[in-house]
């Protein structure tokens, strides 16, 4: 819980009498340590991406500690795949198939893994609306992966995943990660992509394998592109 009020209004670029007012509404996950106001950063990200609030695609872009550079979403689902025609009822039985096909090390245990999924969407849904959900485990770190992925399942059928615009989930985008800092920037990134017209409309046609990565790719460079023109920017600021 190391997020102030002020530093949440940062990150979601609002004024803090907005965060003030969410936090009022009981809208947004907050809590009150020391009669203090406090946000953890994970569910902050993760809600702000259930309520499609833009997000400053600066704030994940510094190196990652230890020099090794932040995963792209392309990458990471090339790394995790595309599953097409996932069979499935329900919101049990849709990712028991899921974790069943993900392509993880042979030392991560699959039961444990679903497991803790279900107990994460126990805490709230991960649906993000229009037909999508992002499951993803509480602690990335439990899981002792070397590398990020996101699987993406195209489901047989649209199941209720407990999304707050009450539409029913066809598209999954599993996302596994090895620390938690790449877990927000995976986070983050795909809350970008996922608001672009071209790669909407690719999902929405469970379109090709590499239809996917180049749409996706396409978006995170342009991305890329305006962060090193803000930093540009920013630079030039400081030596005035």
């Amino acid at each position: 819980m190391n997020l102030s009020v002020k530093d949440a209004a940062g990150l979601l670029n609002v004024s803090e009498k907005t965060v003030y007012r969410w936090i009022k509404q009981g809208s947004i996950p907050a809590y009150r340590i020391h009669e203090t106001i406090r946000f953890n950063r994970v569910e902050l990200l993760e809600w702000a991406t259930s309520q499609k609030i833009p997000l400053d695609p600066n704030i994940l872009s510094e190196p990652e500690s230890g020099g090794r550079p932040l995963p792209a979403v392309a990458e990471a689902i090339r790394s995790g795949g595309v599953l097409y025609r996932v069979e499935g009822r329900t919101k049990h039985e849709v990712l028991a198939n899921v974790v069943e096909h993900l392509n993880l090390p042979e030392e991560v245990n699959r039961e444990f893994l679903l497991k803790v999924l279900l107990a994460r969407e126990a805490l709230g849904s991960t649906g993000v609306g229009d037909g999508i959900a992002i499951p993803h485990v509480r602690n990335p770190i439990v899981l002792h992966v070397s590398r990020p992925s996101i699987t993406i399942a195209f489901l047989e059928h649209p199941i209720d995943f407990g999304s707050l615009d009450g539409k029913p989930v066809s598209i999954l985008f599993t996302l596994i990660s090895p620390t938690v800092r790449a877990h927000l920037h995976l986070l983050s990134r795909l809350a970008f992509v996922l608001r672009d017209g071209r790669v909407r409309k690719i999902l929405e046609k469970a379109g090709m394998r590499e239809a996917i990565f180049s749409a996706v790719g396409k978006v995170e460079e342009t991305v890329a592109c305006q962060s090193a023109r803000a930093g540009r920017k920013n630079s030039r600021s400081r030596a005035r």
